[in-house]
């Protein structure tokens, strides 16, 4: 995977505006490949995002969601420079965890 996550975060007033785009191939495990071979499953599993270290959105996926899927979410209490910070687990065990600041 190149570049797993692209977060992007803008306050506005006390509300911060979080957008991530993540790189995921996200294999439902039911298509085929050119040959009738199923595809293996792998998808992004769990998800949670933290604000200066504290836990304030998770959630978890399934198979369903789109490859390289987006993200939109808003965060009451934020202000710029604090510290934003997205972390997945796929159904393989990959984990990748990317933050930015608020800008």
């Amino acid at each position: 995977m190149a570049d797993p996550m692209r977060i992007r975060a803008k306050a506005t007033g006390n509300i911060a505006n979080v957008r991530v785009l993540m790189s995921h191939e996200m294999e439902s495990g039911q298509r085929k490949d050119a040959a009738g071979n199923l595809v293996p499953a792998h998808f992004i599993q769990d998800l949670s995002a933290s604000l200066n270290g504290k836990v304030v959105m998770s959630g978890e996926w399934g198979p369903s969601v789109s490859k390289n899927p987006f993200l939109e979410f808003n965060i009451k209490g934020a202000k710029a420079g604090d510290k934003v910070a997205v972390t997945w687990k796929d159904n393989k065990g990959d984990t990748r965890t990317d933050e930015t600041t608020v800008a």
